[in-house]
């Protein structure tokens, strides 16, 4: 059996061994300017000069963390603030290394800097990253003595027995970003609805995210005890959803996250299903009247219930029910008043569980979380009393996002590993050893953190030290699997995935089993033992450490399927998967576990953007093509660079490669992709097409088995959303539930494309199918050519990637954006003009005028040309122009383009202000091509990819590109995020 000294070893920085080098010595490092800017107004929102960031880093993850992380205020430098990630890293790591060694897991000085060393330099290299509060807090004492004022902090203080206030705020750190809080059916006191206002409120100012289950409120007309009758749950969701709205609004960098769950037997369950799709309908009505229906417009901010995730929780019984409608379709569900029989009724349960899938149809709310499944996995169903069955001590809710699940009040602190980062291109292995070993070192730095840590409340203070719970997950699955060359929805893949995640879960817990046999087990555990035990080996049966039959589950978990892993040529992840768990078996039958959770899938957020991931989580790509805003204002679009990865690892030839590439950011004059990715790109094998399937082409039906595959493998839930055309069916819906419940599938998440009045949408492909002769591909030009037809048009349309460069402005009460596009030798070659007015004859007005314009400049009509013929045109909206740098009054939208125009061909004689300096367009100056027959690389921003929502946009920098994360959403452009990792 190891012991835990063993994992303070030198592997990332052998170098460093009898070496005067400190870790960051092992890294060449770079100077960069941050600025960002409202990409709606183009304000300069945020600028750093100056910033050092390791060689490696794009220009996006510097901004990220530099926006997001780098402390800008009292630093004591002669800057300050944080100009260096030297700085992060060292207060992040040193701060959990002082942990260990009070704790007494790190012994010596020897092993302090080895520890140190180790997290250090995987930390900087991108293999992994700590949830977002790690980086607002932690270390600020230890390394700048930024102590901050109390702040109704508290932390269990082991030698007194007691929960105590924390002297300020940064001495200690607050750690966890997924908190579940309870409530009672009670107005005043503890735990009560009125205090619930007060602990939601000082999470959300955190910006941590909380889940709560409110089954214990009482259901309308059930009767007080002071006579009279209750206004009922739903009253005080609104309420509360009303603060949480208050407080997005209020200054934070990113909005509340919360999760609001109600069990399926609650006397007012039907209007709780409905909530959102009543609100849904009440937006559309608003819509038609003229009101914005963006979703920070005024049709949204009037109705309610937009400012969470919804949840129902399914029990046994229901599901048990539901799969049995075709024998007993009257079967009938009671739904119990909390304190009041009167209530009571008999619904029936095919109407109700039509009445669920249809909800989430419409309108993606509520998702479902299936109770019987979260605590057939639960380690610690006694609790703190020993009562198994008793409410308190059963997992009732989960966290924003769903991942984090476990006894109400409680915490955790997350942290992800980027699994792309120990892919070895040059024999596509699997860095198996070095994964290990980072897990062992991550998770002594999340217990590092409890023992340090404080929390918001009492309870969860108190219950966090007796429970010590964790959350290690892993991030850019995607990109490993499309570098290997195997389709997301594939045996090889879930294997591959469930395997990782295993291995990861099942080093935790012996590394957990290891510090128990140093320091003891978490408190809680004697209580809990023999149904913590019972999970770990259905978690080693899972693995395939075990073999014989599992213990109290009424299904079969998909085991992880070993003989594809060693087929797949990772023999080592299977070898490596099954010690992890009979080691984590035998530590704990010797010495019980740390920690009582240590593993989740959440859905990364931020952290992705920061690790340089091209995929969030487990979550597929949404497309291959890749959207970078550029410093200076333009844009440009690229294929993911792992696409080459995996094309070369497919056996095409670097010719075969460029023309794909070429293929997939092909577009028409107006914008629009011409291509859903490689589907019709020459020289793709039919075989290989579903390699480069995406999140709306991928089954659903394949969203739910990579769930299913991964969720027996850890301890906690899964972060995603399965994603629907907007054609799917509500029997589309209902199948994928069943499946979800079926499989193992703890909870589960379901978007149907469109659904939202918003539009979120789309795939950038036009929607209309009949092919103009302009619109026709290469290669059908050519044959055209070579036929000597007379159809060949002469239109020169651009290359398939082009910068651009983009003019805001705004005349009366309508924003517009003006898109100009360029050839490469800085020619002007299409114009795109859009406007916030959602829904409106305005836009599509100027969609026809955009297509018009951009064909003029296709087919050779001199841009000065177009602006005569536009300029001095009188219509409304005109008058004053705010918002663009030179142009101050416009006639109407046309006369605004045309100067928009004279500027971009150089003319400012139509400008009421001159600039100094103007910069024009010429694209073979900005980039460099990174092979021989042209695909442009060089600026490739690994962006993760996902549904992006047109109609949102992001409260921090103006953003339109929101995407879909998990249950969550999070900006491409600045990494806000609206969940809690």
């Amino acid at each position: 059996m190891k012991q835990l000294n063993q994992i303070f070893k030198r592997v990332f920085t052998k170098e460093l061994e009898n070496s005067e080098k400190t870790v960051y010595d092992l890294f060449q490092w770079q100077i960069v300017d941050v600025i960002l800017k409202n990409y709606k107004t183009g304000e300069t929102i945020f600028e750093m000069k100056d910033l050092e960031f390791p060689e490696d880093y794009s220009q996006n993850a510097c901004n990220i963390i530099a926006t997001k992380y780098f402390r800008r205020k009292g630093i004591p430098n002669k800057l300050g603030y944080e100009h260096s990630m030297r700085e992060i890293a060292d207060r992040l790591v040193g701060f959990w290394a002082d942990a260990l060694m009070e704790e007494g897991l790190i012994e010596t000085r020897e092993e302090w800097q080895i520890y140190y060393d180790e997290l250090a330099y995987a930390f900087l290299k991108q293999m992994w990253a700590p949830n977002s509060p790690q980086w607002f807090n932690t270390g600020l004492m230890r390394n700048y003595q930024i102590s901050g004022s109390k702040d109704d902090l508290y932390y269990y203080d082991e030698k007194s027995g007691q929960v105590l206030e924390s002297e300020d705020r940064y001495t200690r750190t607050q750690a966890s970003a997924c908190f579940i809080l309870s409530i009672q059916d009670r107005l005043l006191g503890d735990h009560s609805i009125s205090e619930h206002y007060v602990s939601e409120t000082k999470l959300f100012k955190g910006g941590s995210g909380v889940g709560t289950n409110f089954s214990n409120l009482r259901g309308v007309n059930e009767g007080l005890t002071s006579g009279g009758q209750s206004s009922g749950m739903m009253s005080f969701l609104q309420g509360l959803d009303r603060n949480a709205g208050a407080i997005k609004s209020g200054g934070t960098t990113r909005r509340a996250a919360k999760m609001v769950i109600v069990d399926i037997d609650h006397p007012e369950i039907e209007t709780f299903i409905n909530w959102k799709v009543k609100e849904e309908t009440k937006v559309r009505a608003l819509g038609k009247m003229g009101y914005d229906l963006s979703m920070d417009g005024e049709a949204y901010q009037t109705v309610s219930g937009q400012n969470s995730n919804n949840s129902v929780r399914l029990n046994a019984d229901f599901m048990k029910a539901v799969l049995n409608l075709k024998n007993e379709p009257d079967h009938v569900l009671k739904l119990k008043g909390r304190v009041d029989s009167s209530v009571d009724r008999d619904v029936s349960v095919k109407e109700l569980w039509h009445s669920l899938n249809t909800a989430t149809w419409e309108c993606a709310d509520p998702g479902i979380q299936f109770d019987d499944l979260f605590n057939a996995w639960h380690t610690c169903p006694g609790g703190e009393n020993g009562i198994i069955g008793e409410k308190g001590n059963r997992i009732n809710a989960t966290n924003p996002c769903s991942e984090y699940a476990f006894l109400d009040d409680t915490a955790c602190n997350l942290a992800s590993i980027n699994v792309f980062q120990f892919f070895n291109s040059e024999d596509n292995s699997f860095e198996t050893e070095s994964y290990v070993h980072l897990v062992g070192l991550i998770q002594c730095a999340l217990e590092g953190s409890i023992f340090h840590g404080q929390f918001p409340t009492r309870d969860v203070a108190r219950k966090s030290y007796l429970f010590r719970t964790t959350g290690l997950g892993i991030a850019n699955a995607a990109s490993l699997l499309l570098a290997l060359g195997h389709p997301y929805d594939s045996p090889e893949s879930r294997a591959l995935i469930a395997g990782l995640a295993g291995l990861m879960t099942g080093v935790s817990y012996n590394v957990s089993g290891l510090m128990a046999e140093k320091i003891g087990a978490f408190p809680m555990y004697k209580i809990n033992e023999p149904h913590m035990k019972k999970v770990i080996r259905n978690h080693s049966r899972v693995a395939g450490a075990r073999n014989d039959a599992f213990e109290e589950l009424y299904y079969e978990p998909i085991k992880v399927n070993h003989q594809l892993l060693k087929k797949m040529g990772f023999k080592e992840i299977s070898l490596q998967l099954k010690e992890a768990w009979q080691s984590a078996e035998e530590v704990g039958e010797a010495y019980g576990y740390r920690n009582a959770q240590v593993s989740v899938i959440a859905p990364t957020g931020t952290i992705s953007f920061a690790m340089d991931c091209g995929s969030t989580s487990v979550e597929p790509f949404y497309n291959h093509v890749v959207f970078k805003r550029l410093i200076g204002g333009g844009s440009m679009e690229i294929v993911n660079p792992v696409m080459e990865i995996a094309l070369d690892n497919l056996g095409y030839s670097t010719r075969e490669i460029s023309e794909i590439l070429t293929y997939m950011i092909e577009k028409d004059g107006n914008g629009y992709f011409l291509h859903e990715g490689v589907h019709g790109a020459p020289h793709i094998k039919s075989e290989h097409l579903a390699v480069f399937d995406t999140a709306n082409t991928i089954s659903p039906m394949g969203h739910v088995l990579m769930v299913s595959a991964i969720t027996p493998m850890i301890s906690g839930s899964v972060s995603k959303t399965v994603n629907l055309t907007h054609e799917a069916s509500v029997e589309d819906v209902e199948n994928i539930h069943l499946l979800a419940y079926r499989t193992g599938t703890k909870a589960i998440a379901v978007y149907r494309d469109a659904c939202k009045a918003s539009q979120p949408l789309s795939s950038g492909m036009a929607d209309d199918t009949e092919k103009a002769i302009e619109d026709y591909s290469y290669e059908e030009l050519l044959k055209l050519v070579k036929e000597g037809s007379s159809k060949v048009p002469n239109r020169i349309r651009p290359e398939g990637m082009r910068l651009s460069r983009t003019h805001a402005a705004k005349i009366s009460d309508i924003e517009l954006y003006i898109t100009i596009g360029f050839y490469d030798d800085g020619g002007i070659a299409e114009l795109f003009v859009s406007t916030d007015k959602e829904g409106t004859v305005v836009k599509g007005l100027l969609a026809s005028l955009s297509k018009s314009i951009s064909h003029m400049l296709q087919y050779h009509i001199p841009p000065d040309q177009i602006s005569k013929m536009l300029r001095g045109q009188k219509y409304e909206p005109s008058g004053f122009v705010s918002r663009h740098p030179y142009i101050k009054f416009a006639y109407s939208i046309s006369d605004l383009i045309s100067k928009v125009l004279d500027i971009e061909h150089g003319d400012f004689s139509n400008c009421q202000v001159k600039p100094k300096n103007f910069t024009m367009m010429n694209q073979a100056n900005l980039v460099h091509k990174s092979m021989a027959d042209g695909i442009i690389v060089s600026d490739y921003n690994q962006n993760p990819q996902g549904e992006i929502l047109y109609g949102e946009t992001c409260s921090q920098c103006g953003s339109d590109r929101l995407m879909r994360n998990g249950t969550c959403k999070i900006c491409l452009d600045c990494g806000t995020t609206t969940g809690c990792s």
